[in-house]
C-alpha cells in the first residue's frame, strides 16, 4: 500500500523520527523501511509534518505493522487489570466476568504466565490476601521496578506495584552513607533501592517469608552488604538500634501511629520519617502530623517537609505520606 513517508539519510533516521513523533505525525500502522542509505518513515498526516521535512515527503509502499492483540480487542471493553511481573491481576466480584477477562488475557499478546483474581481483602498482621487462580498455577513472580528486581509470592507476602512511583520518590532522597531503617520492609521495595543509593539499611518485617525474599532481593540487586534483614517485630529493635536512624520508612498506613514511639526511639539526632497514613479527605495530614508531634514530645523539633497524597484509597479517603524531620536539640 502506498503511504506518505519522510525520506532522509539513514544516519538522521532516529533524530527525524523523534521530531515526527513530537509533532504527532508518525503513522503507527506502517513499518519504517531502509533502502540503501535512505530511511523512509511513514507519516499519518502530511499537514502535521514539520516544515523542515515537508520537501522530503514521498509516496512509497509500506508494510503494515503487526500490532499486539490486547484483552480489550477481544472483549470489546477495557478491563481493569494490573501487571506484576508475569502475573496479571484481575479485581472482579463477578466470577463469570473475571474468567471472561482471564481468558481474554490468555488469548492476547500480553506476556503472562498466571492470571489471578482477588478473593479476599488484605487480612491479618502479615497483610496477605487469598487469590483465585484463573490461568496458570504459580503465584510467585519477579517484578521489575526502576531498575531493580523483586522476587515474591503474592500469596505469601504483601506487595503493591501501584506504589512504585512513591518508592522511587523516597529512594531519590537518600544520600550515600545514610543509616536507614525500613520498619515494615516486606520483600524490600524501599530497602533495596535505598541501599542501591549507598545507604546502610536495617530492614525488618514480621513475615518470615517476606524476609526470605528480602534477602534474596538484596542479593539479586547486589546490595547484600548494605542490607541487614531482620525477621520479627520492629519494636524489638528499639534498644539494639536506638538513636541510629537518619531515615525511617513507616509504610504501614492503617496502624503506623502505633509504632511512633519506636520510631522516635530509633531516630538519631537528625532523622527524616516517611510516615504513611489513611485519612479522610477533609483532613488527610492533620492526624499524622499531630501523632508525630505527640510521639516526639520535647525530645525533638518536628518539621513536616512534605505532605503528599499517594493515591485514593476509598471514597473520600486517601493514602498519604508525610515526610517529617525530627531534630534533637543540641542542648
Amino acid at each position: 500500500m502506498s503511504v506518505p513517508c519522510v525520506a532522509v539519510a539513514r544516519e538522521r533516521g532516529e533524530t527525524v523520527r523523534s521530531r515526527l513523533a513530537d509533532a504527532d505525525a508518525l503513522d503507527g500502522d506502517h513499518q519504517i523501511a531502509v533502502d540503501g542509505q535512505t530511511i523512509y518513515i511513514p507519516v499519518a498526516d502530511r499537514e502535521l509534518v514539520p516544515a523542515a521535512f515537508a520537501d522530503r515527503i514521498v509516496e512509497r509502499d509500506a508494510e503494515r505493522r503487526d500490532r499486539p492483540t490486547t484483552p480489550a480487542d477481544i472483549l470489546g471493553y477495557e478491563p481493569s487489570i494490573e501487571r506484576l511481573g508475569d502475573i496479571v491481576i484481575v479485581d472482579e466480584d463477578d466470577d463469570e466476568r473475571a474468567r471472561e477477562i482471564a481468558d481474554a488475557v490468555a488469548a492476547s499478546d500480553v506476556p503472562c504466565e498466571t492470571v489471578l483474581n482477588r478473593a479476599s481483602p488484605i487480612e491479618g498482621e502479615l497483610r496477605v490476601r487469598s487469590w483465585d487462580v484463573l490461568v496458570g498455577d504459580d503465584t510467585e513472580t519477579v517484578h521489575r521496578e526502576y531498575g531493580h528486581e523483586f522476587a515474591l509470592d503474592v500469596a505469601a507476602v504483601y506487595f503493591s506495584p501501584r506504589l512504585a512511583t512513591e518508592r522511587h520518590r523516597v529512594a531519590e532522597q537518600v544520600d550515600p552513607g545514610e543509616s536507614a531503617i525500613d520498619m515494615f520492609a516486606g520483600v524490600g521495595p524501599y530497602a533495596v533501592p535505598m541501599a542501591s543509593r549507598g545507604a546502610d539499611v536495617v530492614a525488618c518485617d514480621l513475615n518470615e517469608r517476606a524476609v526470605e525474599y528480602l534477602r534474596e532481593n538484596a542479593a539479586r540487586n547486589g546490595v547484600t552488604d548494605r542490607v541487614t534483614a531482620i525477621s520479627g517485630d520492629v519494636r524489638d529493635l528499639a534498644d539494639s538500634h536506638a538513636d541510629t536512624a537518619e531515615r525511617l520508612v513507616m509504610n504501614l498506613p492503617h496502624s503506623a501511629d502505633e509504632f511512633l514511639d519506636t520510631a522516635v526511639a530509633l531516630a538519631g539526632d537528625d532523622c527524616v520519617i516517611h510516615y504513611y497514613d489513611i485519612q479522610h479527605e477533609d483532613d488527610p495530614f492533620g492526624p499524622g502530623r499531630r501523632a508525630i508531634e505527640a510521639a516526639a514530645g520535647d525530645d525533638y523539633a518536628v518539621t513536616v517537609e512534605t505532605e503528599r497524597v499517594v493515591r485514593s484509597y476509598a471514597p473520600h479517603e486517601h493514602n498519604v505520606c508525610l515526610d517529617a524531620r525530627l531534630t534533637r536539640d543540641a542542648d
